[in-house]
Protein backbone atom coordinates (compact mmCIF):
# COMPACT_ATOMS: atom_id res chain seq x y z
CA UNK A 1 0.00 0.00 0.00
CA UNK A 2 1.38 3.41 -0.94
CA UNK A 3 1.58 6.28 1.51
CA UNK A 4 -1.22 8.75 0.93
CA UNK A 5 -1.11 12.05 2.75
CA UNK A 6 -4.43 13.43 3.81
CA UNK A 7 -6.74 14.04 6.67
CA UNK A 8 -6.31 12.46 10.09
CA UNK A 9 -9.14 10.07 9.19
CA UNK A 10 -7.27 8.89 6.09
CA UNK A 11 -4.13 8.33 8.13
CA UNK A 12 -6.08 6.24 10.66
CA UNK A 13 -7.63 4.14 7.90
CA UNK A 14 -4.25 3.62 6.23
CA UNK A 15 -2.68 2.57 9.54
CA UNK A 16 -5.52 0.13 10.28
CA UNK A 17 -5.26 -1.45 6.84
CA UNK A 18 -1.48 -1.81 7.26
CA UNK A 19 -1.94 -3.54 10.62
CA UNK A 20 -4.37 -6.02 9.08
CA UNK A 21 -1.92 -6.67 6.22
CA UNK A 22 0.77 -7.48 8.80
CA UNK A 23 -1.59 -9.85 10.60
CA UNK A 24 -2.46 -11.58 7.33
CA UNK A 25 1.22 -12.16 6.54
CA UNK A 26 1.84 -13.57 10.01
CA UNK A 27 -1.22 -15.81 9.97
CA UNK A 28 -0.19 -17.41 6.67
CA UNK A 29 2.45 -19.28 8.70
CA UNK A 30 -0.21 -20.90 10.89
CA UNK A 31 -2.15 -23.95 9.77
CA UNK A 32 -5.94 -23.78 9.78
CA UNK A 33 -6.03 -19.97 9.88
CA UNK A 34 -7.86 -19.56 6.57
CA UNK A 35 -11.19 -18.65 8.18
CA UNK A 36 -9.58 -15.94 10.30
CA UNK A 37 -7.65 -14.58 7.30
CA UNK A 38 -10.88 -14.46 5.30
CA UNK A 39 -12.53 -12.44 8.08
CA UNK A 40 -9.56 -10.08 8.26
CA UNK A 41 -9.71 -9.60 4.48
CA UNK A 42 -13.40 -8.73 4.79
CA UNK A 43 -12.58 -6.09 7.43
CA UNK A 44 -9.71 -4.79 5.28
CA UNK A 45 -12.09 -4.46 2.33
CA UNK A 46 -14.60 -2.59 4.49
CA UNK A 47 -11.87 -0.20 5.62
CA UNK A 48 -10.80 0.27 2.01
CA UNK A 49 -14.40 1.10 1.09
CA UNK A 50 -14.60 3.63 3.90
CA UNK A 51 -11.28 5.11 2.79
CA UNK A 52 -12.50 5.36 -0.80
CA UNK A 53 -15.70 7.05 0.38
CA UNK A 54 -13.66 9.49 2.42
CA UNK A 55 -11.37 10.27 -0.53
CA UNK A 56 -14.37 11.07 -2.74
CA UNK A 57 -16.02 13.44 -0.26
CA UNK A 58 -14.97 17.05 0.27
CA UNK A 59 -12.75 17.62 3.31
CA UNK A 60 -14.79 17.28 6.49
CA UNK A 61 -17.93 15.89 4.81
CA UNK A 62 -17.46 12.31 6.06
CA UNK A 63 -17.33 11.41 9.73
CA UNK A 64 -16.00 8.05 10.94
CA UNK A 65 -17.95 8.26 14.18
Amino acid sequence: MLYEPGSPECRVLIACKAQIETMLLSLEKIDNSRHIRDQLMAVHNQLEGLHELHRRQPQGAVSLR
